[in-house]
């Protein structure tokens, strides 16, 4: 009975240590670096938590109608080291995301790039997260 209960602990910590493996994801795994996009919209949230932060903006499509967008961008601690951070962006800013759209066909994008309401371009992703121009100097 005790080597059943050590068993059972023992698979249980193995998978509660590999949860936090699960939860990141390559940039390939679930972006298109052959599909650029440029969004120009109206935040509408912000998400600004780890493992990586959300933008959420309205923005018109090729035939003038709103869509809603979700922008993956990095981790919050390397944004604030590319120079910006949770107050940069708030609900009502107008900017333009530069990034790359999802495999899945739906309305997300990786943010590589955003232009705050103030005008600065800020680097949005993460250099180690094997998109487009990993290990690129920033910005």
């Amino acid at each position: 009975m005790r080597a059943m209960l050590g068993i059972l602990a023992a698979g249980v910590g193995l998978l509660v240590s590999a949860t936090p493996v699960l939860a990141h994801h390559s940039f390939a795994a679930e972006f298109d670096d052959k599909q650029p996009v440029t969004l120009k919209g109206t935040v509408t949230k912000i998400d600004w938590m780890n493992p990586h932060i959300w933008i959420y903006i309205a923005a018109k499509d090729e035939s003038g109608k709103v869509t809603q967008w979700q922008c993956e961008g990095g981790p919050p601690n390397t944004l604030t080291r590319n120079g910006w951070n949770k107050s940069s962006l708030k609900e009502g800013d107008q900017v333009t995301i530069e990034g790359f759209k999802a495999k899945d066909a739906t309305n997300t994008c990786n943010g590589r790039s955003v232009t705050l309401p103030d005008g600065r371009k800020v680097f949005a992703g993460s250099a180690e997260d094997g998109g487009p121009n990993r290990g690129a100097p920033k910005q």
